[in-house]
Order: structure tokens, then sequence, then C-alpha cells
């Protein structure tokens, strides 16, 4: 989750889309990449303590709450009594989205947009492309104004 672009489409989904009187649940999804895989040594043949498993695990849990408390900010800042809810997952992002939605019964899906060109989206995927062929909702991709 890149956050600017996830903090602008907030933003979007609360201007365009939320009552400031809906009753309705927004839910906030952060997905954090797959949990590496440890071994004993690595590639260069370095060895991972513990310590340094349990540094970056809560390295992960810190940015996560960061992120949570900036888009709780987010919502107090448009005034609306909207009911929040939090999940963080792990996992191949497009996988874990369409699951997950399907399995609320969203009504609508509202994704930012990393902006990448076609080359870098046609490499390495687009996870908001993949979502609006999969969801059973109508998907809304926000793009940032910086993107092209």
């Amino acid at each position: 989750m890149r956050a600017k672009e996830s903090m602008h489409a907030l933003s979007w989904c609360l201007s365009n889309l939320v009552s400031h009187n809906s009753r309705n649940t927004l839910v906030l999804l952060y997905m954090k990449p797959p949990p590496p895989i440890y071994t004993s040594f690595d590639a260069a043949g370095y060895v991972f303590s513990s310590d340094v498993i349990s540094a970056l695990e809560k390295y992960g849990s810190d940015l996560v709450n960061s992120v949570m408390t900036r888009a709780e900010s987010v919502i107090r800042s448009y005034g609306t009594n909207i009911n929040a809810e939090k999940i963080t997952r792990s996992g191949e992002a497009k996988d874990v989205i369409c699951s997950i939605v399907n399995k609320l019964g969203a009504d609508t899906l509202v994704m930012g947009s990393h902006g990448y060109g076609f080359f870098k989206r046609a490499l390495l995927g687009s996870v908001s492309d993949y979502c609006a062929k999969h969801v059973k909702c109508p998907v809304v991709i926000v793009k940032h104004t910086d993107d092209k």
C-alpha cells in the first residue's frame, strides 16, 4: 500500500461517496507484503538473528499503525460519523483484496492508483485492473493528481 495514493483515494471516497449522515461501514484494508521466509543463511551467507527478524516484524507493525492512524485522521477531518472498520492482511494483494471484497459483499471498491506507465504496468501487472475484473461490485480507481 502506498500511503499517498491510498490517502488520496480515501479523501475522494469521503468527498464523493459518503454522506455525513451515513450509517454505512467504511472498510480500510491494509495489505502488508508477504512475510519473507528466513533461513539461517541468506544468499550472501549472512546469518539472520531472531533480533533482526523481530525488528523487521516490529517495523511492519509500526507502519500499519501509522497508516491506519493517518486514515482515521483523514476520516475525522471530514466531520463524518461513519463507522470505519480496519482490516490488515498479508499476501498477494490482488487475490486478498478480491476475496475480502466479495466476502463482505461490498457496495463499492475504491482504490488508489500507483500511476504506472504502460511498460511498468505490463511487467508488474495492475492490482486495480485485476480487481475490476474479479470483484462483484463496482470499482472506482482514483488517480492522484500527480499521476499521468
